[in-house]
């Protein structure tokens, strides 16, 4: 793995546990009672985006550190990950090839 596959790894780790982090702890307007007049009830009040962020970049790199371990092991191959979803691998039939 090169250093731009690297990076593009962690970046797509980081935005998959962004989105997932992005509604934890979330309070919106309405769960406050202090709807904005012309805004909707489910309007975030208080976010936390700092935290979400040095939050999700740490977990970003345990997940990335991990994946990037396994696959400048060689744990896991490419013809690994080709025979796993090969047509009729899921089944347990034999295919030729």
């Amino acid at each position: 793995m090169g250093v731009v596959s690297g990076l593009v790894l962690f970046a797509v780790i980081w935005s998959m546990v962004f989105l997932v982090a992005l509604p934890i702890k979330v309070q919106t307007q309405g769960d406050l009672n202090d709807v904005v007049p012309g805004t909707h009830a489910g309007s975030p009040e208080h976010h936390h985006l700092r935290k979400k962020a040095i939050w999700t970049t740490m977990i970003a790199l345990v997940i990335w550190g991990i994946t990037a371990t396994i696959i400048l092991s060689g744990w896991i191959t490419v013809d690994d990950v080709e025979n796993l979803f090969r047509a009729g691998a899921w089944s347990g039939r034999e295919i030729d090839g």
